[in-house]
């Protein structure tokens, strides 16, 4: 009796381990993190991230990006601001709906998403970093600078891959860019990156329908690594210090995709993400 009881003890100590294990994923900064193992959804279409999201538009990144501007133009954005932003009057975007763009650097699409079921370890699989949501207003110039430099490392070679990871994904804005012509270089920045000493690659098509201007202030919703000037990112950080309305939120980006699966998409990623949505165009 007392050896059934013990072997017993044992497989349920064994299944709690597995179970344990199963809800929790280590992140690229060695956090151990839990996750919900209720979260599930379903891919109808393959969704691509990895090498092809840092040579050029894809699903995944119109997905992601789009799951950014949906929280910010949702309202829902408005419960994670931080206690001094809100104290400080910063209760909800400064600018309209049709001023809000999102960006994604390609280099934090780390996997694809498979045709089936996935749950949150394949989000933390995609996204292996603890990265939340940031507000960055800067003008539509600033905002073409920025698009340049991040496309620096186009067309993405063996050689350029590292720089590629800057590339930058968006959901609300089309833009151009001109493979044709060489990145004119300038300061460097970074282990990989430089400055741009001009904009004659990127131009930016349109924003939310509507004619791009570069006086105009937008509302960038992207991470707070990009905030804090990662990878070609120098004028996000610059944007960012010089508006004291740019803020880095409360929301965990991984929240974010599910919340966007689960209350704007039903928990199915299906035909409208078939294809890159055709945002980015390369000319060559």
């Amino acid at each position: 009796m007392k050896k059934t009881a013990a072997l017993f003890l044992l497989l349920v100590m064994i299944v709690f381990a597995m179970t344990a294990s199963a809800a929790t994923f280590t992140d690229a900064h060695g956090n151990v993190i839990e996750l919900d193992e209720s979260l599930e959804a379903y891919a109808a279409v393959q969704m691509t991230g990895g090498a092809q999201a840092r040579a050029g538009e894809t699903n995944l990144g119109d997905f992601w990006a789009d799951a950014l501007r949906w929280f910010a133009v949702s309202g829902a954005i408005n419960e994670a601001f931080e206690e001094d932003d809100v104290k400080a009057g910063i209760t909800s975007l400064d600018v309209d709906e049709d001023h809000v763009v999102a960006l994604w650097n390609a280099g934090n699409l780390r996997a694809d998403i498979e045709v089936g079921v996935f749950n949150a370890e394949k989000i933390a699989e995609v996204l292996p970093y603890p990265n939340k949501v940031a507000v960055i207003y800067m003008t539509g110039a600033q905002l073409q600078e920025q698009l340049e430099a991040c496309a620096q490392g186009l067309p993405c070679t063996d050689e350029t891959e590292d720089a590629c990871a800057a590339f930058m994904q968006v959901s609300g804005l089309d833009y151009a860019v001109d493979l044709t012509k060489a990145y004119e270089a300038g300061e460097a920045y970074g282990d990989h990156w430089f400055r741009a000493a001009s904009v004659n690659r990127v131009t930016v098509k349109a924003v939310n329908g509507q004619a791009f201007d570069p006086d105009a202030v937008y509302a960038v919703i992207t991470s707070n690594a990009n905030f804090n000037g990662m990878d070609a990112s120098y004028l996000f950080k610059e944007a960012a210090e010089a508006a004291e309305n740019s803020t880095i939120t409360t929301a965990v980006v991984r929240d974010v995709i599910w919340k966007y699966l689960t209350e704007a998409l039903d928990n199915q990623i299906g035909d409208a993400y078939a294809a890159p949505a055709g945002r980015i165009e390369m000319i060559q």
